[in-house]
């Protein structure tokens, strides 16, 4: 980065100015990824990201795992390039969306009712152009942050980041050399309990079990008797599995979460019956049960080819989230569900990961936040999906997930990841700006 003279503006001002365009203009670009090389790809985006960081005197790089795949990275030099570099990642890609289902069109980037609407609006393009207006004002002015930065702009992270982050750190780990600590999605957004804003700091995320069930039996005419009917076998299994009901299980960034919650709520946290809690948390309720158990979803179903036909193969499959810690407990569980004729194949699989509630970075960003909401209280919780966080913690790198938002209370922020009418608040694009601003300087 080259220094310059120019003064310096109040926090964020210039990227609170210009950073729902930012966001708007990258919705616009159709980044789907339908979970294979067939949409669009991230190519387009990575360019038009690339852009932006060269013309703030970024020398960025970009990297094409495979045609239109691309991601895009970047090192920009701290006031104390002896000390540990910081990692902060958003992916480009975003899940597919039907318009049909929208009000306003998914990949429209429309700023109406104050807010930024499209898909990735949330997930998490929001990120993405807060982190860029505030580089892009911090170069301007000069201000280099308190460390080395690498940022990096991800290709794939909807199907699972093989190709963007895992990509990266199996092909170009030396982009990353010196980085010890990452923040990314999905964390540092508020809720509202009780009057009290808290903002959850992933600490901590769930791991990936997505798995193939196949029965194999005997074909058959579909009039006759039959015993060894592979259809029956895979549907009963997925039956006992879709309506397992999984113990409450201790980890402890989901459990201190869950304590909070009932703290500002007035309501007594029962570790082996959370019910009354979570009955009071609203909508987010469904992410927080889920990071209190292991859980297993059937989702697939494919089996023959002609209603007559008894077939020699049927199948389903099954999105299977483990807590951290309890892999092994978790497929023991499964085992015993499936059953002895169904056997169990593996579509994908990640890590579990959990980090402590401590340390100088995890400081920096309650106090960053502080300064902007002084009321509010960080608290560390636990994901239930996944992240590229995943990735990265195979170069030995501490993930925190923390997209500062304060947000209304009223406003659906959970039920919008993966929703329709995705939309975030410019306001609190604004604010995670300056919070995202006043963290540079203190991390």
């Amino acid at each position: 980065m080259t220094e310059n003279s120019a003064s310096p503006s109040p926090r964020g001002t210039a990227a609170q100015d210009e950073v729902a365009i930012l966001a708007s203009n990258l919705i616009r670009i159709d980044t789907s990824n339908p979970g294979d090389h067939s949409g669009p790809g991230e190519r387009a985006a990575a360019e038009h990201v690339a852009a932006l960081l060269a013309e703030a005197g970024v020398e960025p790089k970009i990297f094409e795992s495979h045609e239109k795949r691309a991601s895009v990275v970047a090192r920009i030099e701290g006031t104390d390039p002896g000390r540990p570099a910081l990692l902060i990642h958003g992916h480009l890609d975003v899940v597919p969306a039907d318009a049909a289902d929208w009000r306003r069109h998914p990949f429209g980037g429309e700023i109406a009712e104050d807010c930024v609407w499209g898909r990735g609006a949330v997930d998490m393009k929001d990120m993405d152009a807060m982190v860029l207006a505030v580089l892009r004002q911090r170069l301007a002015e000069g201000r280099r942050p308190a460390r080395d930065v690498v940022v990096a702009f991800l290709a794939d992270e909807e199907a699972g980041g093989l190709w963007g982050a895992r990509w990266l750190v199996d092909n170009h780990p030396a982009e990353f050399e010196g980085v010890t600590e990452a923040i990314g999605e999905v964390g540092g957004f508020s809720v509202t309990f009780g009057g009290k804003r808290l903002y959850p700091l992933q600490t901590a995320e769930k791991g990936m079990a997505w798995m193939r069930l196949v029965a194999r039996g005997t074909a058959g005419h579909g009039s006759m008797i039959n015993k060894d009917n592979a259809v029956t076998e895979v549907a009963e299994a997925v039956a006992r599995i879709g309506r397992h009901e999984w113990p409450v299980q201790h980890t402890e960034a989901a459990f201190a979460f869950a304590q909070a919650a009932s703290e500002a709520l007035g309501v007594e946290f029962d570790a082996t019956d959370p019910s009354a809690v979570l009955g009071k948390l609203g909508p987010i309720a469904k992410m927080v049960g889920a990071t209190l158990t292991h859980t297993a979803n059937p989702t697939m179903l494919s089996a023959g080819y002609k209603v007559n036909v008894v077939p020699q193969v049927a199948a389903a499959q099954v999105d299977g989230r483990f807590l951290p810690g309890l892999e092994d407990d978790f497929y023991r569980e499964i085992d015993a569900l499936i059953g002895s004729g169904v056997m169990r194949e593996s579509v994908h699989h990640d890590i579990a990961l959990e980090t402590s509630f401590d340390g100088d970075l995890v400081a920096a960003m309650a106090a960053a936040l502080h300064a902007e909401d002084p009321d509010g209280e960080m608290v560390p919780y636990c994901l239930s999906g996944g992240t590229d966080a995943k990735s990265f913690s195979r170069l030995g790198i501490r993930c925190f997930g923390f997209t500062p938002l304060r947000l209304p209370s009223d406003l659906d922020f959970a039920g919008m990841f993966h929703g329709v009418d995705e939309r975030v608040p410019v306001s609190a694009l604004q604010f995670g700006v300056r919070v995202l601003d006043e963290f540079l300087d203190l991390c």
